[in-house]
Parts: structure tokens; sequence; C-alpha cells
């Protein structure tokens, strides 16, 4: 009987390093897997920090395939998929290969048509943004704010906050550049965030009332917003790289009756993960979500990963595979 033909993969061996394109068996499809031939693998801040060592879900058992999610074909059908993976918090390989085998309820149908390598760069950081939005209470009329405007989750939040009917968007950025992206993404303001801003300095600048902040930075500008807050509004958090904590003040949160929220993607159902993915890439098939990202060769994965982890990148990195 003839071996099957070794694939392409991304191979992390060392906890802290970038991972390099090696050669490595054909994916074995358990009971209620589906074989799937990708085509677009994000690098995303989940695959960097498993990758690190040090995250929360302890250090992962290398050397593995990282990638948790991907955009990719069914090879019984050739139809277009999305998919999820636990690589880097369970054992076990991640999506940037070229062939992977994945349980059913982690694969999510595509419409024809859509890019493959937008969806994969909006993929679940799109899904964390419309689920904030709504957890926070979006509904036509509101009033939101969206910190760290100059990533995929600001810049999905802009656009989906308008697509949910919010009256109003204020963005926060770092970058010149950012700020102007988020005007053109639909945001009436950009405020910049400064080196030295304390809470009382970019809560003066941010203008409000707000009825809902969409938080994935924390640190100082979540203490900022709140201060923004119109009386019973809601900061949803879903990050923290500006900081692990944020000075909040009580007499903030209890003179406006206040609520902060904390939302993960992996309180998620799979089936409710399924029907967000499915209205993500429904507004990316009709032009209406859009994320900045780079388009990086396969073989280049080292490369795009280095630069994607200093921060060096033109939005995200999708591997072309």
């Amino acid at each position: 009987m003839t071996a099957e033909p070794a694939i392409r993969a991304a191979v992390l061996r060392l906890c802290g390093e970038p991972p390099a394109v090696e050669e490595r068996p054909q994916p074995v499809a358990g009971p209620g897997d589906l074989t799937i031939a990708v085509t677009a693998v994000p690098i995303t801040p989940l695959d960097l920090l498993c990758a690190s060592g040090v995250s929360y879900f302890g250090p992962p058992e290398t050397p593995y395939v990282p990638g948790v999610q991907g955009v990719g074909r069914l090879l019984d059908d050739g139809s277009p998929v999305w998919f999820a993976t636990p690589a880097g918090m369970r054992p076990g390989d991640g999506s940037m290969a070229a062939r992977v085998a994945v349980p059913a309820r982690d694969v999510v149908q595509l419409p024809d048509g859509v890019p493959p390598a937008l969806v994969a760069a909006l993929g679940l950081s799109a899904v964390a943004a419309l689920e904030s939005l709504r957890l926070g209470g979006l509904s036509p009329g509101a009033a939101v704010l969206v910190l760290g405007a100059g990533g995929v989750v600001g810049q999905a939040g802009i656009q989906l906050a308008r697509l949910g009917g919010a009256a109003r968007v204020t963005a926060v950025a770092r970058s010149a550049r950012a700020q102007a992206r988020a005007l053109e993404l639909g945001a009436d303001d950009a405020v910049e965030l400064r080196a030295g801003d304390d809470p009382a300095s970019l809560a003066g600048r941010l203008g409000g009332p707000f009825d809902i902040v969409l938080d994935p930075v924390f640190g100082v500008p979540a203490a900022a917003a709140l201060r923004a807050l119109r009386p019973g509004g809601r900061l949803v958090n879903l990050g923290s790289s500006a900081g692990p904590t944020a000075p909040l003040e009580s007499a903030t949160l209890r003179s406006g009756m206040l609520q902060v929220l904390g939302y993960t993607n992996n309180a998620l159902t799979a089936g409710a993960r399924a029907a967000a993915l499915t209205e993500i890439a429904g507004y990316a098939a009709a032009g209406s979500l859009t994320a900045d990202h780079e388009i990086v060769p396969f073989a280049d994965v080292a490369e795009g990963w280095s630069r994607q982890a200093a921060g060096a990148a033109t939005g995200r990195i999708v591997l072309a595979v």
C-alpha cells in the first residue's frame, strides 16, 4: 500500500520562537471529523499568546502546529468553510498546515465568493466584537465608544456598531494612521490615545455620553471610558493589551450605576459561534465589513510570525497556504 504524501505545516518546537515550515504526515480523520484543504490562516493574538508558553492555558506540548482558526475547502465537495482548533490550549495540532482534520461541530459553511483571506482576518476577532456589542445592549440610536480601534476587534467593532444601528461611534487609537482608518470605516470621531494620558485627561477628550464601550484594551483607556458613560451605561471588556489592571474609581461606578462586563469567545456554544461566523461572513461577502490584513506566503511563516508579534505588520497577517 502506497503511503500518503507528506504535507507542509508550520511547526513550533520551542515556546517563544516562531514556527518553521516542515513536512508532516497527512492528518487522520476520526469519527465525526471533516478533512479540509487549508487556504488561509491568520496569525492571531491568541496564537502568539499560547506559543509564548506563559498563557493562562499553561505551556503547550511541543512540538505542535499552531493556529486556532483557518479557512479552506472540504475535500469531499470543495465547499468553502471556516474552522476552529484548540491548538496551544489543548494537545494537538492546529490550522497552520496544508490539510487538517477537524470535528464537524467546529466547521462553519461559508457563502460562495467570500474572500478567504478577509474572513480569516476577521474570524473570531469580529465574532468577539459582534457578541460584545450585543452583550452591551447595542440598539438603534446608541452612542458607542470603541477603544483599541487600530486592531481587528476595534475595526470590526466600528462597522458592526453601524450595522447594528448606532447613531454615533467614537474611536480611540494611538496612531494617526489608525485614527484616519477608523474614520474611513465609519467612526464619527477619532481620539488620540497619548503616552502620558491618565483617566481624567483622556476622558476630557472623549466627548459623550456613551451607551456602550467596546473595550479590548483595559488599563487607563477603560478607566477613562467609564467616566464618559451615561448613567446605566455598560463597558464590555474583552482584552487587556493596554494593561492587565485598570485604575477604576468606586465613585465613578456608583454615581453612574455603571456596569462593567467581561466577554470571552470561549463561553460561546459551537452553535452560537457558527451563527456569529455566518453573520460575519455574510457582511464580508456583501462588502459591508472589512479589516486591514496582509497576505504572506506560507513559506514565510517565521518572518510573518515575528512581524505580527512585534506589531510591525499592516493589520493582521494571513498566511496563504
